[in-house]
């Protein structure tokens, strides 16, 4: 038997590259966009050190990149102050860093501070006041302690700072200090950074169904080979893909290397940390904004140090310091907020398979309705492929329908088909709940005055404010401004003309109240959730039983599993295939197969409703008979004939400005130079106004790129770019693959 490798952690000490007063070239996190030359610190440093370094009279972080140029006087380049407490920067991170920056036509100190996104890193090894749970039951039982508990008890009885836990709870520090004088809280010194505990990758899971044995044994096989692969598990709606892939989970930590998991919603990472703790008998880490900021520290400091040997994490656990990584899962690989857009303009998808590219590991791909770019990879052979048919256990696929909405005579304040009622009417009877989805936050999209024809929009932005009565507010969901609603129209002054206009989730719940009063129903939307716990405590509640109709936005088709949920109504099915969006037939085929396989997970069939007023719509048709392949088949071959992504490259260029002339100017002195892109075979469109056209008081004007597939674009992009210098605010972002065309 082959002896399991043992886990070892803490920084690795070698005899330094570098000795004391040797030159080093220093990428620093400041926005200089070169490297600096710099003596080494006292005790000399190594390739990758994080060393704390002058700029002018200030102190910042910087990473020892290479050995120093030498090109500048040695008598006035300065020392390095010290090499910081941490695990060096492995060369495969580095690498990750100036390829991802290469490709993203990012400054690399923009990378690197994605990579140093955890506080205090320069903070020396030093000790703390953490508080945990004792005994809840000991001491008074009041409300403000028993918020205490809660906190501690979602966050998995993690460690807290005094103002941590006193800030998550909203309490004051007395309380929690009266709860350790009770003997229901321990105050203790520790350690700011202590190890994650062991997993235990030999324990035994869920049984599992034949489909996912021989699927869990594929990626068992590539982990166990090492190397780099890249691996599409594709599977129907609970199919389990979660227990397959945490099998290659577990054997990347039987090799002695690390795993990493990327979910693309927060909401899913208090269900899915307790399935992993089930499977392994501890807790991994967690990197997402939910996570404190001690945690944040201690995670960031034993990845590196190869104290957690997994992490679960949103796209920017991608950019911690693994110090062996074996395996990346993206899970939901298809859902676009994998998509950074704003700041570094990067797809974690993507980028995951550079990393593991890097690093010699493996990757897994993890979706019911994969992107059509890992569908097509996988279907050339660049991607390896498993598939899993059939639902977990009992359940089966839920029966697809459509509902013709021409041939309904529903009042122009009505929604819900008589039809579709009757099928929620039932469930009700039953004791089985129905879901209700439509993919709008808020009570309206638009809120119109009768008297003058205004609609009512955002001051900074060129969006209309959506209603959101709940919260009785307007707010603009491009900048997150928001408003009373105004009792008289801003525009003419007449009172109470203002009417909202078309659906939105609050609306729909409203209706669905008045047609079944007596029904429990509940609300799932981002908006009205003020925190993860918060969500989580409603999502939990919901899978309990604790609701007979739900009413959803695109948070219910992530994961969710609700035992008792039978029935799924989606409203305005049509709405994702309108524009001209590349990618609309596509998102509004996934979107609706996830949400329809929301229903019958459990033993009782489910059955989906789509409500359209396109029923033969080749994608409503796709959707309804189930043929994923020949829809990927289908928008495949319609890309490739038009050479869109991802049989094609395209690049977006947004000029932006409070200056709306200077950003028309700096549009139209690159379309005049574009002889280079030409050359490489590159359509140039534009300059136009961006479909938004101003956002937080930024006017925005766009062009597109269109290339070949193989086509070189990002160096000849750059020096595109480069002839218009970015003055005073005038600023241009450069977006490689864009998903989003706004």
């Amino acid at each position: 038997m082959m002896e399991k490798p043992q886990r070892t952690f803490g920084p690795v000490y070698l005899e330094k590259n570098f000795q004391t007063g040797a030159l080093v070239s220093v990428l620093t996190t400041e926005p200089l966009n070169r490297f600096l030359d710099y003596k080494a610190p006292e005790g000399g440093c190594d390739l990758g050190s994080f060393l704390e370094v002058p700029l002018g009279p200030r102190k910042v972080l910087g990473v020892v990149w290479s050995k120093g140029s030498g090109t500048f006087d040695i008598n006035r380049i300065r020392s390095a102050y010290r090499e910081l407490d941490v695990a060096p920067m492995t060369e495969d991170m580095r690498q990750f860093l100036e390829r991802a920056a290469e490709y993203t036509l990012t400054p690399l100190s923009a990378m690197l501070r994605l990579a140093t996104r955890a506080p205090g890193l320069s903070n020396p090894p030093s000790m703390q006041k953490v508080y945990r749970l004792a005994d809840a039951s000991k001491g008074t039982q009041t409300k403000a302690r028993a918020k205490v508990v809660e906190v501690i008890n979602d966050f998995g009885g993690a460690r807290f700072t005094l103002s941590e836990l006193a800030s998550q709870a909203g309490v004051s520090a007395s309380v929690i200090k009266g709860m350790v004088q009770a003997g229901s809280m321990i105050e203790e010194q520790t350690p700011r950074d202590l190890p994650f505990p062991d997993l235990r990758p030999d324990q035994t899971g869920k049984a599992l169904t034949s489909d996912q044995a021989t699927a869990a044994q594929a990626l068992r096989k590539k982990v166990r080979q090492g190397g780099y692969g890249t691996t599409l598990l594709r599977g129907v709606t609970g199919s389990g893909k979660t227990e397959v892939y945490l099998e290659a989970v577990a054997e990347c930590l039987k090799q002695g290397q690390q795993a990493l998991v990327l979910l693309p919603e927060i909401a899913l990472t208090s269900e899915f940390m307790r399935r992993v703790e089930a499977r392994f008998g501890a807790r991994p880490a967690e990197w997402h904004s939910g996570v404190t900021m001690t945690e944040r520290r201690r995670t960031w400091k034993m990845v590196g140090e190869g104290g957690a040997q997994m992490v679960i994490g949103a796209r920017s656990a991608l950019f911690l310091p693994f110090r062996s990584l074996g395996l990346v899962v993206v899970d939901e690989e298809h859902e676009g907020s994998y998509k950074q857009e704003e700041g570094v303009l990067y797809h974690a998808r993507d980028m995951s398979v550079l990393r593991a590219s890097l690093a010699g590991a493996q990757v897994v791909l993890a979706s019911a309705t994969p992107s059509l770019e890992t569908w097509a990879n996988a279907q050339s052979g660049k991607y390896d492929r498993v598939d899993l048919t059939s639902r977990y256990g009992a359940a089966v696929m839920p029966d697809m329908k459509t509902i013709d909405m021409r041939a309904e005579k529903l009042p122009a304040s009505r929604w819900v088909s008589d039809e579709l009622a009757r099928q929620i009417a039932q469930r009700i009877e039953a004791g089985e709940q129905s879901l209700l989805f439509i993919n709008r936050r808020g009570f309206a999209p638009v809120t119109l005055c009768r008297a003058c024809g205004e609609q009512l929009g955002c001051e900074t932005c060129d969006a209309r404010m959506v209603e959101h009565r709940f919260q009785k507010r307007l707010m603009c969901h491009q900048c997150g401004e928001t408003k009373p609603i105004p009792q008289t129209c801003p525009a003419c002054g007449v009172a109470d003309r203002l009417a909202p206009v078309g659906p939105g989730v609050e609306r729909l719940a409203e209706e669905a109240q008045s047609l079944f009063p007596e029904a429990r129903l509940r609300v799932l939307s981002s908006d009205l959730f003020g925190s993860a716990r918060a969500l989580k405590q409603a999502i939990d509640e919901i899978a309990a039983g604790d609701a007979d109709i739900i009413v959803g936005t695109q948070l219910v088709a992530k994961g969710h599993n609700f035992p008792k949920l039978t029935l799924v109504g989606v409203i305005d099915a049509d709405l994702g295939l309108q524009g001209s969006d590349l990618r609309a037939a596509e998102r509004t085929f996934q979107l609706m197969r996830q949400v329809a396989g929301r229903a019958g997970r459990s033993k009782t069939p489910g059955t989906a409703y789509l409500q359209t007023y396109q029923p033969d719509h080749p994608v409503i048709h796709a959707i309804v008979q189930g043929d994923e392949e020949a829809f990927w088949k289908a928008e495949a071959r319609e890309r490739e004939a038009i050479g869109m992504p991802p049989f094609g490259r395209m690049a977006g260029i947004v000029i932006s400005s409070t200056d709306l002339a200077l950003c028309e100017r700096a549009g139209l002195t690159l379309a005049r130079n574009t002889a280079e892109l030409v050359a490489l075979g590159a359509q140039v469109f534009g300059p136009a106004p961006a479909p938004i056209a101003r956002v937080r008081g930024r006017y925005r004007v766009r062009l597109l790129i269109k290339a070949g597939k193989a086509a070189p674009i990002q160096a000849v992009i750059a020096r595109w770019v480069a002839q218009v210098p970015q003055k005073g605010d005038l600023r241009i972002a450069v977006d490689i693959d864009p998903y989003s065309f706004l």
